[in-house]
């Protein structure tokens, strides 16, 4: 290996990384955002969206190959949101 591919094989290891780790960060977000909910009786919206957004992050089918995690990110902010949007509706915190 010269050490052009070595150089780019590093960056696309830390970059993968980083993603891998946004993902996990937002995982846990939304796990801990699910739960801040229910303890203060409010309404989560449809409980599959949850269900299905951390199968999906678990699964190793995915819709881009798994070192790209972004479609992983996507699914993870777009359950986030779902379960944040009877609060906008409801007048509570946002």
């Amino acid at each position: 290996m010269d050490s052009t591919t070595l150089a780019l094989a590093v960056v696309a290891a830390v970059l993968a990384a980083l993603v891998l780790a946004a993902a996990v960060v937002l995982l846990v977000r939304l796990v801990r955002t699910r739960r801040g909910l229910r303890r203060a009786g409010l309404p989560t919206g449809p409980r599959w969206v949850f269900w299905a957004a951390v199968g999906y992050f678990v699964l190793p089918t995915d819709l881009l190959p798994d070192p790209v995690y972004l479609d992983d990110v996507g699914v993870l902010l777009l359950a986030l949101r779902a379960l944040r949007a009877p609060l906008g509706r409801t007048g509570g915190p946002v």
